[in-house]
């Protein structure tokens, strides 16, 4: 069974390479692993080493911090403290950027020159009933 960890940092590399519109096979290539590698870390079915989870962040152009964004510190519960992962536990997360609409959408919203991206995000929020 997969630790909460790794699959947290399985679904940031997914997200980051879906919004860069990478392949699984193009970001194997560029870190000359098989891509079935790359499912295999997505999935967290194998934990990610520190010398690769350094070669993934360059290539996907992030720090290694950012695979572990959204993981606050908490007090261990029983289940984390017996997996060896004390002090951690994954916040909540919406998995908004496992969804491929929503990847589209981030991608063409940061084409936009500053205006009409300052105009999209007015018409979003008054067509959501948000101030």
């Amino acid at each position: 069974m997969a630790h909460p960890i790794d699959l947290h940092v399985g679904r940031r590399l997914r997200a980051r390479r879906r919004l860069l519109n990478l392949t699984q096979e193009k970001l194997a290539s560029a870190v000359d692993i098989r891509f079935q590698q790359i499912q295999k870390y997505e999935s967290g079915a194998n934990r990610i080493s520190a010398s690769r989870l350094w070669t993934l962040a360059r290539a996907l152009d992030v720090s290694v911090g950012y695979f572990f964004e959204g993981l606050n510190g908490a007090e261990a519960s029983t289940e984390t403290a017996m997996n060896g992962a004390a002090g951690f536990a994954e916040a909540p997360s919406s998995d908004l950027l496992d969804d491929k609409e929503t990847i589209s959408l981030v991608r063409y919203y940061y084409q936009l020159n500053d205006e009409p991206r300052k105009r999209l995000l007015d018409l979003a929020k008054a067509m959501s009933g948000e101030d």
